[in-house]
């Protein structure tokens, strides 16, 4: 089997409601589909996080294609390796292997969907094969005020969620605010956990955390800036509260530090840090050597995202039980089928073949057309 042709379609899909967190507010999800076409009529499908430039992120793509076309789908590992060889490397200019994993994610995840429908398997038994039956989410709750943010979490609990995550972030005072809301919202048996997105140095953290111990907070995530791992070691040294990394580790080279360094009880990380499915999981293993769990991150992406993450999640042994899901914002998915809408927090493996989903080709020129108005607003 050979690639054919790889093509690439900017698509925005609307929020429901705008997304409120430390760092601005966001509006939808704006994703570039990659489908890899190959000359036995197989078609897989992926997708990268394309903001802020979606052609940008699409001239990534098409020079990465060259590299693929006429090879096997199923050389993933090589095709990925040479693929950011020539995009960033063979010239000496500049080695970026977060910006590499976020552009070539969608052609990775891709990969895999070629490669399991080839042998009518789901991903992850090509993978090494399921360690789990189904994955738990956290309730991602959302909202401008603390009310809004109650209110929601409310919901969630009522839902069935077992962890409620929310932002902080957003100024000591609202903080503080929110997270009483929410634990008077919930009562006291659900579980906290909040996501400052770098906005506090150690000793702020260290002033937030102890007032935050009132509430019962379970964990706190990515309190210090992403470029410092020295600084998130700090916090979690004197921390009576769990420290998350999310945003500090990207590569397997980044999970190895905090590692080392004892930086973190959880690592947070994603399919569009790591560069797909094969980054995610060696960075779980090497979590798994030290004994911390991975939580699945998710970005500003669709369905296609949370199929490709579930199927690789399938198969880490040190997988959290409270794992990041972004679909819930959407107004709408170009995931058909399956159901992705947890049930009692959770979502089965997925089992057809491939990455397991269908698309929802209304939808997608739905989030096209989306795309292109959004552009001529720009």
């Amino acid at each position: 089997m050979k690639i054919t042709s790889i093509k690439t379609t900017p698509l925005l899909v609307p929020y429901s409601k705008p997304y409120h967190w430390a760092q601005g507010v966001i509006e939808g999800a704006g994703v570039v589909l990659v489908e890899v076409h190959t000359d036995e009529g197989i078609v897989g499908y992926g997708e990268s996080v394309s903001t802020p430039s979606a052609e940008a992120i699409v001239a990534y793509l098409k020079h990465a294609a060259q590299v693929c076309i006429n090879r096997s789908p199923f050389q993933n590992a090589r095709l990925m390796a040479d693929a950011y060889h020539a995009l960033f490397q063979a010239f000496g200019t500049c080695s970026s292997p977060r910006f590499g994993g976020r552009v070539l994610a969608g052609l990775e995840m891709a990969l895999w969907d070629v490669a399991g429908k080839a042998v009518g398997r789901p991903a992850h038994e090509l993978m090494g094969g399921a360690v789990h039956d189904e994955i738990s989410y956290f309730g991602f709750a959302q909202g401008d005020t603390a009310e809004e943010v109650a209110a929601d979490a409310s919901e969630l609990a009522a839902a069935g969620f077992e962890v409620i995550y929310f932002k902080v972030g957003r100024g000591d005072a609202l903080d503080i605010e929110t997270t009483k809301a929410v634990r008077t919202a919930i009562g006291p048996d659900k579980r906290i956990r909040v996501d400052p997105n770098e906005q506090w140095n150690p000793i702020h953290a260290g002033r937030m955390i102890r007032k935050l111990m009132e509430y019962d907070v379970e964990a706190v995530e990515q309190p210090t800036h992403c470029e410092s791992v020295a600084a998130l070691a700090q916090v979690r040294a004197s921390s009576p509260i769990a420290i998350s990394a999310d945003q500090v580790v990207f590569t397997h080279f980044d999970a190895y530090d905090v590692c080392r360094q004892s930086a973190a009880d959880l690592i947070v990380i994603g399919l569009h840090e790591t560069g797909g499915l094969t980054g995610l999981a060696k960075v779980a293993h090497i979590a798994e050597a030290a004994d911390i769990n991975i939580c699945l991150h998710g970005l500003y992406e669709t369905g296609i995202t949370t199929c490709a993450a579930n199927q690789v999640a399938a198969t880490i042994p040190n997988l959290d039980d409270a794992n990041q899901h972004m679909n819930r914002f959407l107004a709408w998915d170009i995931v058909k089928a399956p159901d992705l809408r947890p049930i009692n927090g959770r979502l089965p493996v997925l089992k057809g073949a491939g990455l397991g989903f269908q698309i929802d080709w209304d939808n997608v020129e739905r989030a096209k057309q989306a795309h292109l108005n959004s552009a001529s607003i720009l």
